[in-house]
């Protein structure tokens, strides 16, 4: 069903010419104070378009650039689901009381200020009443408004469906603090060129108010050595308290969590410190379903807020940019050349090995690694299958091309391999080859990628 979001702010400009301009393609604002020409810039997201991580064109590399969803290559889907996926374990696997939840990015009705931003409706049912000619001005607003009323609302955070669970969730864990619930989805936000797509990823703590402060701290602290652990470069990620005058709605403290692009710094994760007034006014009249016992002096009291929302696209645009080194080094004509290597955490790395053909009997070789691929992919490793490509290209431009896709390593499979059992493993890190005997490659591989997630 074709969709488009539609603003109040657009509906009069739309009615003054009478046309379909009123809906608008979704595009996000780019806050990046940058010079589009440096050398870095175009390097970084030129790498990507080649190497697939996100798909080609002018308006899909801005998107990018400016943390919203945008078109992924099938190298940035899986960076993104594995991303995702570390996310998600790192909250629900950190404390016992954390839970999983999901609720939907559209509502037909309006709940709090995470609601009624922005619209979908149907382009038809705007299209039949513009072109009721005997309408006046006046009438055609408040035909299009009442239709704009009846329409599904877009969710611009997804922080609201934590708050809508906390009753049911508070009897689950028996009325006791503290708690989580931990969210990610699709959100859709305004901006000055219209509205924009995000993936956020949110969780909400509750706990006493006694503690409320020192919970925003522990998470804050949690957050940030989160991001730093996939980092190579661990100091361009940071944070910094939200000055008094910057505190939004009724967040008593805040801090955000920053990342130091080429073009400058920007906004990965918000923490805010909420009290108690959001809950309240959500369950309006149900203050008793709230309460838990103080068990000091007997009272009883509403749990206290704790919010932490971040966007994962803006997350992933700031850990590929921290993964890219560039090594320059002299060929074997004495000519200065760029080795790019994106050195991505062994956890993310959207490809673990790839399986690259030696000299020898290609029909041979090809079963050997028919069976290896099937090996490690029931060992849940992702593979790069190399040895199905159609043409001969050296080994020398194939490690260059899986150094830039992130692939941690390539085991070359040779005539060699059919009479002993090795072949050749070389690592993307260091571009040093040793040789393995083909029984142990799994085994080395869970075991780095082990020792990678216990780092």
């Amino acid at each position: 069903m074709l969709t488009y979001f539609v603003t109040k702010v657009r509906l009069r400009r739309a009615l003054k010419c009478q046309s379909a301009n009123i809906w608008r393609h979704t595009r996000g604002h780019s806050t990046l104070p940058t010079n589009q020409d440096s050398d870095q810039v175009r390097t970084l997201l030129q790498l990507f378009v080649d190497r697939h991580f996100i798909s080609p064109g002018e308006i899909n590399v801005e998107l990018f650039k400016r943390g919203t969803s945008c078109c992924y290559g099938p190298l940035g889907l899986k960076l993104r689901r594995n991303v995702l996926h570390q996310w998600w374990s790192s909250m629900t696997g950190s404390r016992a009381q954390v839970f999983g939840i999901n609720t939907p990015s559209s509502s037909g009705y309006a709940v709090m200020d995470g609601w009624g931003h922005l619209r979908i409706t149907e382009p038809d049912d705007i299209k039949n009443i513009l072109n009721q000619k005997e309408l006046s001005k006046e009438q055609l607003i408040h035909s299009v408004h009442m239709c704009l009323q009846n329409s599904a609302l877009l969710r611009t955070n997804v922080f609201q469906g934590a708050l809508e669970h906390f009753v049911p969730s508070f009897e689950l864990v028996n009325r006791k603090l503290p708690f989580g619930l931990a969210e990610t989805g699709r959100c859709f936000q305004r901006s000055k060129d219209g509205s924009a797509e995000v993936t956020q990823a949110s969780l909400v703590w509750f706990c006493s108010a006694r503690t409320s402060s020192q919970w925003l701290d522990h998470w804050a602290r949690q957050r940030l050595k989160w991001w730093r652990k996939f980092a190579i470069a661990p100091s361009d990620f940071s944070s910094s308290d939200v000055p008094q005058e910057e505190l939004e709605g009724p967040a008593s403290r805040g801090i955000k969590i920053f990342y130091n692009f080429p073009w400058g710094q920007e906004l990965l994760e918000v923490l805010w410190s909420r009290g108690d007034c959001e809950l309240l006014h959500i369950h309006k009249g149900m203050r008793s379903k709230l309460q838990f016992p103080q068990s000091r002096n007997g009272r009883k009291s509403v749990p206290h807020v704790v919010s932490i929302t971040g966007n994962i696209d803006r997350g992933l645009l700031a850990l590929l940019s921290n993964s890219l080194l560039l090594h320059k080094k002299e060929d074997a004509k004495q000519q200065l050349q760029q080795r790019k290597v994106l050195k991505l955490h062994p956890l993310l790395a959207p490809v673990k090995v790839a399986l690259g053909i030696g000299r020898g009997a290609t029909t041979e070789l090809r079963q050997v690694c028919e069976g290896l691929l099937q090996e490690l992919k029931e060992a849940k490793i992702s593979v790069w299958p190399g040895y199905l490509e159609t043409t001969s290209t050296p080994m020398e431009q194939l490690n260059s091309k899986y150094d830039e896709m992130g692939v941690l390593f390539t085991a070359v499979i040779s005539d060699n391999t059919l009479e002993s059992g090795l072949l050749q493993v070389r690592s993307r890190d260091t571009a040093i080859k040793e040789t393995m005997h083909i029984s142990d490659i799994k085994n080395f591989l869970c075991r780095y990628i082990s020792a990678a997630d216990n780092m």
